[in-house]
């Protein structure tokens, strides 16, 4: 079986913590796969696209060049499933091949942390809070920008989680 190296989407490299290459086989023909772990930032840049070129790099040296269709999965990590339909397996060697009554399938969350994702590339996130204050506070955070008091948030919260 062959492996990943790297993998680019519209000529953007994406960091992969796990991925597999499989050709699936069913009745109806067979079909390129490409699950990855990547990072929420990067599940949120293309879980809407419907399609995407997608260069794909082996471990043995060889370039697969598609325009691949997005699937997200739902729950535990981050993930991406690109596919694209094939009119055979010629050219694609080594690939394993897996059939739809097939037991085995690869698992690539295994031994992957959201934590460890998150330290790669930490998503952010707007967030609206309301607040009793008093008013010489109010005027305060009032005079200050939007960077700032962001800075000043996350530095409060991640000491008040640490105490």
């Amino acid at each position: 079986m062959v492996a990943v190296k790297s993998v680019k989407i519209d000529g953007e490299s994406i960091h992969i913590f796990n991925s597999a290459i499989y050709i699936f086989e069913a009745n109806t023909g067979y079909t390129l796969e490409l699950d990855m772990i990547v990072t929420e930032v990067v599940v949120r840049k293309y879980r809407s696209e419907k399609t995407l070129i997608v260069e794909i790099e082996l471990e043995d040296g060889r370039m697969l060049d598609s325009i691949m269709h997005v699937k997200t999965l739902p729950g535990g990590l981050p993930q991406l499933n690109l596919f694209t339909d094939l009119e055979d397996t010629h050219g694609y060697e080594k690939i394993v091949i897996v059939n739809e009554n097939d037991a085995w399938f690869p698992n690539i969350e295994e031994g992957i942390s959201l934590e460890k994702i998150r330290k790669v590339e930490m998503p952010m996130e707007d967030i609206s809070l309301k607040l009793k204050l008093p008013i010489d506070q109010v005027e305060w955070l009032k005079k200050q920008k939007k960077k700032d008091l962001n800075l000043i948030m996350q530095q409060l919260i991640y000491e008040y989680c640490n105490r």
